[in-house]
């Protein structure tokens, strides 16, 4: 799902300051979020942080026998705060991408969702860009990935398309549409949301899992999805839990824990209560 490249210089410059990790000597787990990415992560009105990533991070901490302590992080600078032990993981609706494995490293995946477009009912794009519900992978680009995007190029020429900073997402409208259309970062989703509502621009991308339950609410009344979807290559390989190199004990136990979450359906129904649909990764 979501989020795209962080700075790696930044983040690789604070790497080898970090030493032995909390969890393994004192069973506490701190994991960071950035609050601000509903349903994955939020911050409700009394303050607290709520969401699928939020209930789930409580459910692996259970399993791993860890007191799990959550705090909000701004996104753009999640990555250098965890290499430079203000938490010891991250689980913000992070995809797992190469560039990322340079300087962290990452659980299994615990979701996995396309990226998609969404307009105004009443604009242009409805027709320009209809609705394909064929997702395409970016893994292997084949003649009917490329027609996809040429397709979304065609469609986007002049425009201006929002998108989260330092994100996947972003990182695609900056590999393809660069040059095309106006790519206008924002700090937060909801922050593309309001502009795009308000006309101020002409699309927004971010994850599938994102737009489906904001599609549903009052402010998502008068948007709709368009176009394909993209998942792989630069998208990654789904959204895992982000940790310190040095962590090898931690990885292990999230990754346990994400495994046993998996099979006996957690993750699933915790899916449907905060998407409505399944996210799990589907081997």
């Amino acid at each position: 799902m979501k989020k795209g490249l962080l700075s790696v210089l930044a983040v690789a410059a604070v790497a080898a300051l970090v030493g032995t990790p909390a969890f393994g000597q004192a069973k506490k787990v701190k994991i960071a979020t950035e609050g601000a990415y509903a349903p994955w992560n939020f911050t409700d009105p009394s303050g607290k942080l709520a969401g699928f990533e939020v209930d789930l991070a409580n459910d692996l901490c259970k399993r791993m026998n860890a007191q799990c302590e959550i705090v909000a992080q701004d996104w753009d600078g999640i990555i250098p705060a965890l290499n430079a032990g203000k938490y010891d993981a991250i689980m913000a609706g992070m995809s797992i991408t190469d560039k990322r494995k340079e300087v962290i490293n990452f659980s299994t995946p615990y979701a996995a969702t396309p990226a998609q477009f969404v307009v105004l009912k009443s604009s242009p794009l409805t027709k320009a860009l209809p609705l394909d519900t064929k997702v395409y992978s970016l893994k292997t680009m084949t003649p009917e990935t490329q027609k996809a995007i040429d397709a979304v190029k065609a469609a986007f020429k002049g425009k201006i398309v929002g998108v989260q900073v330092s994100t996947t997402h972003a990182n695609f409208l900056e590999t393809y549409l660069k040059g095309i259309a106006e790519v206008r970062p924002y700090k937060t989703t909801e922050q593309h949301d309001l502009d795009l509502t308000a006309g101020r621009i002409d699309a927004a991308l971010a994850s599938q899992a994102y737009w489906k339950p904001m599609l549903d609410k009052p402010e998502g009344k008068d948007m709709t999805i368009v176009g394909p979807g993209f998942v792989g290559g630069l998208f990654g390989t789904g959204v895992g839990v982000g940790i310190r190199k040095a962590d090898a004990q931690l990885l292990s136990e999230f990754d346990k824990a994400i495994v046993a979450a998996g099979k006996d359906g957690t993750i699933q129904n915790l899916s449907m209560k905060w998407f409505k649909f399944n996210v799990t990764p589907q081997e």
